[in-house]
């Protein structure tokens, strides 16, 4: 089942039995990024905030295990779902081997959504915790950085036991989720997710 087609399924959430949604803390406004800021601004998030017909669970993998502010880290050798195989490594910008930080903050936010029985996450993405369709393939600062497909660790944790989790650019799949939550919001069948965007498309070279 596609995250649309999963979308498309949720049930209609009321203010007695709010929509469970787990989202990374800094999509919220909580200034818990690397250099301790939030990294931005993201309206489609914040949308969320707005109804009292969700009850959002706010969490940060990194600032869990490393605090804030921390170095900036990348997934070395494969995606997030390598790294829980011990296929690959999450390294700190200066170099320090943070996996097994990356991946006891994974456990924890598996442990919050089954807690708090999470229908959907909206996460981060780009993130090597958090990131859902497009992370960096090694250190984001080299120079001549490069992007692949894939998950975070914590993302491929909640997607591996079953959880769906879109980014704060999947922007169709989130005029779906905000039709759940708000009945009178008309879709706006224009918008896309990331997967299908031009740069998504050219980079990957996808035809």
């Amino acid at each position: 089942m596609t995250d649309r087609e999963y979308l498309k399924q949720l049930r209609i959430p009321t203010k007695d039995n709010p929509l469970r949604i787990l989202m990374s803390a800094c999509l919220s406004g909580i200034p818990c990024g690397w250099d301790g800021t939030a990294n931005g601004e993201y309206p489609t998030a914040l949308k969320i905030l707005q109804y009292d017909t969700v009850k959002v669970v706010k969490f940060c993998p990194e600032e869990f295990s490393y605090g804030t502010p921390r170095e900036m880290s990348d997934i070395h050798g494969g995606t997030g779902f390598d790294v829980l195989e011990g296929k690959a490594k999450v390294l700190s910008e200066s170099g320090k081997d943070w996996t097994e930080g990356m991946i006891r903050a994974s456990e924890k936010m598996l442990e919050i959504a089954k807690k708090e029985k999470i229908e959907l996450a909206v996460l981060m993405d780009i993130s090597a915790a958090c990131g859902s369709q497009v992370i960096y393939e090694g250190n984001r600062f080299s120079e001549n950085k490069v992007y692949q497909i894939g998950a975070g660790v914590a993302a491929a944790q909640l997607i591996r036991n079953g959880f769906k989790v879109i980014s704060q650019r999947d922007y169709a799949s989130l005029e779906i989720l905000y039709s759940k939550i708000d009945p009178t919001h008309q879709i706006d069948k224009t918008k896309v997710d990331h997967h299908e965007i031009e740069w998504y498309r050219e980079y990957f070279k996808i035809t």
